[in-house]
C-alpha cells in the first residue's frame, strides 16, 4: 500500500511546527489585506475594484483545492505544499510591487493558487502522520494559529499602513514562505511507490470553470452586478452547464480529479454538507458582526474585531480537546454536541440583536465558536479516517472545498437578505436603525443554516471502530463508518 512514512514519534515536531508556520502564511492573508485597503487604494488608485483583491484571491483558492487534492493522493503532498508555497512566495513579491489595481489583483489570483495548496496539503499531511486519537489535538494547533492571526492580521495591516509602507504587508511573507519550505524539506519525508498516472485534465479544467462561474455569481450577485442581469444569469448557467459536464466526464474518466465516490458514501456525503454549512455560518458571523457592532453601537473597529476575535477564539479550544470526547461517544456523538452548542450561541445572537451589546454579541460568538471547534474538526477526521492514504488527500480536499462553496453561498444569501432589509427600512442603508433590523435578518439567517447543518450532522452514521492507537495503526485504516 502507498503511505506516507511516519518516522519515529520524536521526528513529527519539526514537522507540525513547519506545517503551523505554512497555516500562518494563509491565515495571516485573509486577514492582514482588509485594514491596509485606504492606503492600497491612496497610492494606486481602483476604488470601485479593490473588493476584487478579496474575491479573486477566494476564487482562485477555492477551485484549485479539488485539483491539488487529487494530485497529492498521485504524487504525493511535500511536492504539492511546496509548489503551493512557491506560488504564495511569488504571488506576494508581484503584489509587493504591483503599480496598479488590476496588477494587484491579478497578483493576488496568483497568491490564491498557492494557498489553493497550502491549507489542505498541511491538514492532509497532519491526517498522514498523526495517529486518530492524536489528531484532534493536532488539528487544535493548526486552528490556533487562525485564531492567533484573526489578531495579528489586522493589527499588522494597521501598522503598515499607518507607517505608509502597506507594500509590506506582501513582503513579509517571503521570510516565513522561505522559512516553512525549508522547514519541510528537512524534516518532511515521504515513501511514495511511483505509478504512471493518468492526469484527468478536461475533468480539471471543467470542475475549474464551472465552479469559476458559480462562485463568482456568488459573490459577485448584487454587488458587482443585479441578480437579475445577463452578467448573474450567464455565470450560473453557463456554470451549472459545465459542472453537468463535468459529471459526465468523471463517470468515465480513469482516475477522475474529484470521484463520485466521495458523494456516494454516506460518511463522506454527510461530513462534506456539514462542511457547507460550517462555511456559510463562519462567513455570515464574519462578515456582519463588526458592521452590527461598529454600525449600532458605534464602537471602534478594534472592539468590534476582538468581539469578533472570539469566535475564532472558541474553535481551537474545543477543537483540541474534541479527540478525548470522540475517542469515548464517536465522532458522530461528538459533531451532535457541538451543533447543539453552535446552536444556542446562534440563537442568543439572533434574538438580541435589537438591544445590542459588545460583550452579548462576544459571548455569542465564542460559543458558536466553541461548537463548531466540535464539529468540523471530528467531522473532517472521521472522513480522513474512512480512507486509504491515496483517496486521504482528495477526501481532505472535498471538504474543504464545500466550506469554500457553503461560504461563497452564505455570503450571496445573507447579503440579499440584508440588502432587502436595507430597502425596505426608511432613511439611509447606514442608519442604526437600517443596520439593527439588517443584521438580526442575517443573525436568523445564519441560526436557520446553523439548525440545517443539526440535520446534516444527525444523518451521519454512527461510529462502528475504536480510533486507531498509533501513527502506524491510522496509516493502515481502510473503510470505517460508511
Amino acid at each position: 500500500m502507498t503511505h506516507a512514512d511516519v518516522g519515529f514519534r520524536s521526528e513529527r515536531g519539526p514537522i507540525l511546527i513547519a506545517l503551523m508556520v505554512t497555516t500562518g502564511l494563509v491565515a495571516i492573508d485573509s486577514t492582514i489585506v482588509a485594514t491596509a485597503v485606504p492606503s492600497i487604494v491612496h497610492d494606486v488608485g481602483g476604488f470601485s475594484s479593490f473588493p476584487w483583491l478579496f474575491s479573486a484571491y477566494m476564487l482562485a483558492q477555492a477551485v484549485s483545492v479539488p485539483v491539488y487534492a487529487k494530485l497529492s493522493d498521485m504524487v504525493g503532498r511535500k511536492p504539492l505544499i511546496l509548489a503551493g508555497i512557491a506560488l504564495f512566495l511569488l504571488g506576494s513579491i508581484l503584489c509587493g510591487v504591483a503599480l496598479s489595481m488590476p496588477a494587484l489583483i491579478a497578483f493576488r489570483v496568483i497568491q490564491g493558487l498557492g494557498a489553493g495548496a497550502v491549507q489542505p496539503m498541511a491538514i492532509t499531511i497532519a491526517g498522514d502522520i498523526y495517529s486518530l486519537a492524536e489528531r484532534a489535538k493536532v488539528q487544535g494547533y493548526l486552528a490556533s494559529v487562525w485564531a492567533i492571526s484573526s489578531v495579528v492580521g489586522p493589527t499588522l495591516g494597521g501598522v503598515f499602513s499607518s507607517l505608509g509602507i502597506w507594500r509590506g504587508i506582501f513582503l513579509i511573507n517571503i521570510p516565513l514562505c522561505v522559512l516553512a519550505a525549508w522547514m519541510l524539506m528537512r524534516s518532511f519525508h515521504e515513501n511514495i511507490q511511483r505509478a504512471q498516472h493518468r492526469i484527468d485534465f478536461i475533468g480539471a479544467s471543467l470542475l475549474t470553470g464551472s465552479m469559476t462561474l458559480l462562485i463568482l455569481g456568488a459573490l459577485e450577485g448584487g454587488q458587482a452586478w443585479a441578480w437579475d442581469s445577463p452578467l448573474s444569469i450567464g455565470a450560473f448557467v453557463l456554470g451549472a452547464a459545465l459542472f453537468v459536464a463535468f459529471l459526465v466526464v468523471e463517470r468515465r474518466a480513469p482516475e477522475p480529479v474529484l470521484p463520485l465516490w466521495v458523494v456516494s458514501r454516506r460518511l463522506l456525503l454527510t461530513t462534506t454538507l456539514v462542511s457547507f454549512g460550517v462555511g456559510a455560518i463562519i462567513l455570515g458571523l464574519t462578515s456582519y458582526v463588526p458592521t452590527f457592532l461598529e454600525g449600532a453601537q458605534s464602537v471602534s473597529p478594534v472592539l468590534a474585531g476582538l468581539a469578533l476575535a472570539a469566535l475564532t477564539l472558541g474553535w481551537p479550544i474545543s477543537a483540541s480537546q474534541s479527540g478525548r470526547l470522540y475517542l469515548r461517544i464517536g465522532f458522530r456523538s461528538t459533531a451532535v454536541i457541538g451543533i447543539l452548542i453552535s446552536v444556542v450561541g446562534a440563537s442568543a445572537l439572533a434574538f438580541t440583536a435589537y438591544t445590542p451589546s459588545v460583550v452579548l454579541v462576544a459571548v455569542s460568538c465564542f460559543v458558536v465558536g466553541l461548537g463548531l471547534g466540535l464539529v468540523a474538526t471530528p467531522t473532517l477526521i472521521a472522513a480522513q479516517t474512512s480512507v486509504e492514504w491515496n483517496e486521504r488527500g482528495v477526501v481532505t480536499g472535498t471538504n474543504l472545498f464545500a466550506r469554500s462553496i457553503g461560504s461563497a453561498l452564505g455570503v450571496a444569501i445573507f447579503g440579499a437578505v440584508a440588502n432587502a432589509i436595507y430597502a425596505s427600512v426608511p432613511g439611509p442603508a447606514s442608519a442604526p436603525q437600517a443596520i439593527v433590523p439588517a443584521s438580526a435578518a442575517v443573525f436568523l439567517a445564519v441560526l436557520i443554516a446553523t439548525v440545517l447543518t443539526v440535520v446534516a450532522v444527525l444523518a451521519m452514521p454512527a461510529d462502528q471502530r475504536k480510533a486507531a492507537a498509533t501513527p502506524e495503526q491510522a496509516s493502515a485504516e481502510t473503510a470505517g463508518a460508511s
